[in-house]
């Protein structure tokens, strides 16, 4: 009667084994990121990223006067010219979440000097 129960607890094991390796090969959870923190997206923004480790999926949430800011989804040459292209994303709520994508992302201030006195980020998700 008893026999077939060890061939059951041999199954058992290597089913867990595989789990758990699964489990700590790098799935992770995507973090949401509250930018600047309290004093959220504004100027002297530059130094909020450091240390922190960001992943394709994060999520940013930018809060801001939406009377003084926006939000504007940019490539390289638009980050470094503080300046949109047409096709650019451009956000204006004021607690806008954006998912971020593999690699570069970068955002700016559209508002007239915003970006060229800090209010721009760029972000490598990995």
């Amino acid at each position: 009667m008893a026999k077939g129960r060890g061939s059951a607890a041999l199954v058992s094991i290597p089913l867990i084994l595989v789990l758990v390796v699964l489990l700590h090969s790098g799935l992770t959870e995507a973090v949401t990121y509250t930018v600047g923190d309290r004093n959220g997206w504004s100027f002297d923004i530059s130094g909020w990223t450091r240390g922190k480790r960001f992943l394709a999926g994060d999520t940013l949430v930018f809060n801001y006067n939406p009377a003084f800011h926006n939000v504007v989804s940019v490539d390289l040459r638009g980050y470094n010219t503080c300046s949109a292209p047409p096709r650019a994303r451009a956000y204006g709520s004021g607690k806008d979440q954006i998912k971020l994508v593999k690699g570069e992302n970068f955002f700016i201030c559209t508002t007239p000097g915003h970006c060229e006195s800090g209010v721009k980020m760029a972000i490598i998700a990995l």
